[in-house]
């Protein structure tokens, strides 16, 4: 589901549990809503408030740190690449056409997007990444040294490409976590007690309906921010691929 669509249904989540709480607020006797009334609804609220600010930060604080990982990752994942192809290139010309795999598959990269179900399948013309890599490998290891030096660098040249092809498989696993989306769910109810006994309390001018508004449109987009960060590839809050730009245009070089 989309970020802008979850942060959409929620304000409108929100502002319905705030017109449910108006109309209420119409239909019940005066005396439910004395002061005394008043005192312990909100005592009552503050509990859930207290509950639901706590669950939002840790929310907010969790999709932070899962893009800075990937932030974390994506440079990582650059610097690798560029050692890997200056240790080929260190090795000699027999890892010409390593190289040059290894070139593809960091455009392919920047063409496809960098998610794992973009990366990870096959489309009619090209090869899933892990299969770009494996190829790689496979003329690495096809490589005979000639001496101690270039079986070093050979040594090296597997050892790298094994973390770049490890960095893959981490981001399809990790692709697949998302959001924790019933923990989600019990807050977004929460948030919907709350501001249902603001409109049961809220004296009917447009004032306090704006700010009702306003302050349900805020909590929405908490609520976005989580969602799009929380999926750090793609969405409107998403991580660079400056690094790899970087990358593939240093790749190939003497």
């Amino acid at each position: 589901m989309g970020s802008l669509l979850v942060g959409g249904l929620v304000f409108l989540f929100l502002s319905m549990a705030t017109s449910i709480g108006l109309i209420v607020r119409a239909r019940l006797p005066d005396h439910h809503l004395n002061a005394e009334s008043k005192d312990v609804i909100r005592l009552a609220t503050a509990v859930v408030g207290t509950l639901s600010a706590l669950a939002l930060g840790l929310l907010i604080a969790s999709a932070k740190s899962t893009y800075d990982n990937a932030e974390v990752e994506m440079r990582t994942a650059a610097a690798r690449v560029l050692l890997l192809d200056r240790v080929m290139a260190q090795y000699g010309p027999e890892t010409d056409r390593a190289r040059h795999l290894l070139r593809e598959l960091i455009a392919k990269r920047l063409s496809r997007g960098w998610s794992a179900e973009t990366t990870d399948e096959p489309s009619a013309k090209a090869l899933g990444e892990y299969q770009d890599i494996e190829a790689v490998q496979a003329d690495l290891r096809s490589l005979t040294p000639k001496d101690a030096g270039q079986r070093s660098l050979q040594t090296r040249a597997l050892e790298v490409s094994g973390m770049v092809a490890e960095t893959h498989w981490l981001l399809v696993e990790s692709g697949k976590e998302g959001l924790p989306w019933a923990f989600l769910t019990v807050l977004v109810c929460w948030l919907a007690l709350l501001f249902a006994t603001f409109g049961l309390q809220a004296p009917t001018n447009p004032t306090v309906l704006s700010i009702l508004l306003v302050c349900a449109l805020s909590v929405a987009g908490a609520i976005f921010l989580i969602s799009d960060m929380a999926n750090p590839y793609v969405g409107l809050v998403h991580v660079s691929d400056a690094p790899l730009q970087s990358a593939i245009e240093r790749l190939g070089r003497p």
